[in-house]
């Protein structure tokens, strides 16, 4: 994976999500990783879009967050409506980025 970092703000490099299947390896990384349900999705634009992203047997929780981590609203969807989603267009477009895990301990 690629790594991009947001200029003018101080934060960690950030890995390129390369492809679709990418995602949920990633979220659950994450999960396994830190015990914490989901992953930190950021779409690079204009607006800097940050979601968060939660496997689920029947599908994936996508939180779309504020600048602090906020949640501002939710969707329930099935994969195929995932891959209509906005993030499955950003990664298509090179435009998807996640923050590296940080491990627990």
């Amino acid at each position: 994976m690629h790594t991009h970092a947001h200029p003018g703000h101080k934060t960690p490099r950030l890995l390129a999500v390369q492809t679709p299947e990418d995602i949920e390896f990633l979220v659950k990384e994450s999960e396994v990783l830190t015990g914490q349900a989901g992953r930190t999705f950021v779409i690079a634009g204009a607006d800097w879009l940050i979601y968060r992203v939660h496997w689920q047997p029947l599908g994936l929780k996508v939180e779309r967050l504020d600048g602090r981590g906020q949640v501002l609203s939710t969707q329930h969807l099935l994969l195929w409506e995932f891959l209509e989603h906005h993030l499955m267009e950003a990664q298509a477009a090179g435009q998807l980025f996640t923050p590296p895990v940080r491990r627990l301990g």
